[in-house]
């Protein structure tokens, strides 16, 4: 089973709740400038991913998908053409980097909701850094709903339900996701950060339950 030897678990509902805006300023025009690089053919399906993750196009960055198996959890050769984004899995946050990958969601797209259960997901920490964003787009996350905006960083209690929902008729989403080791000065970051930032949407709630029956549906 996927997992951290020799870390701890971490009480992610105390530590986060459902998100967490770290005090954090990320160059937005830099990082989307860069992303938009990456040639389209990148892009061509999940990299690995499964499950309610089908919908989102991914490149991973460092490691693999967790269902690929063990394997290493180093950088990609993709990641030598992404100096930006480099230093801000490496230098930012003060923490190990683990898994990291840029997430793209179609127009209209959803993950529906899940909880991320392999001990490895209890014992570090999910940070997203939008890249290409609009305000239609809804992460939930602890029952809130939250929008994340270009030029920042927030912690996901990804042990807890949590879904998206890119309502934008006509614009992709994407994040960059990693996870990393709970270190000091991340963890110092979290506990600085702004917690109070979501609310009650009913009619994205509704829209997510429709998408959980849905997928609930298709996987027979």
């Amino acid at each position: 089973m996927l997992d951290i030897p020799g870390a701890s678990v971490l009480d992610k509902n105390q530590l986060i709740g459902g998100c967490v805006r770290l005090p954090l300023s990320i160059d937005a025009a830099r990082l989307v400038a860069e992303v938009a690089s990456l040639p389209e053919e990148l892009w061509g399906g999940t990299d690995g991913r499964v499950g309610v993750h089908r919908p989102a196009g991914a490149i991973f960055l460092r490691g693999f998908a967790p269902a690929q198996g063990d394997l290493p959890v180093e950088d990609r050769p993709v990641l030598a053409r992404l100096p930006y984004v480099r230093q801000i899995i490496t230098r930012l946050l003060g923490a190990q980097p683990l898994r990291c990958l840029l997430a793209r969601l179609p127009a209209g797209a959803t993950i529906a909701p899940h909880v991320d259960r392999a001990p490895y997901f209890s014992k570090s920490v999910r940070i997203h850094v939008p890249v290409v964003t609009n305000p239609r787009v809804l992460m939930v996350a602890g029952g809130l709903t939250y929008r994340m905006q270009a030029g920042e960083a927030w912690a996901l209690n990804n042990t807890s339900i949590h879904a998206v929902w890119n309502a934008h008729a006509g614009e992709a989403r994407t994040h960059l996701i990693c996870d990393f080791l709970p270190a000091p000065e991340l963890l110092a970051l979290i506990a600085a950060g702004e917690r109070d930032l979501g609310e009650q949407r009913s009619e994205v709630e509704e829209h997510l339950r429709s998408a959980a029956r849905a997928g609930t549906m298709a996987g027979g």
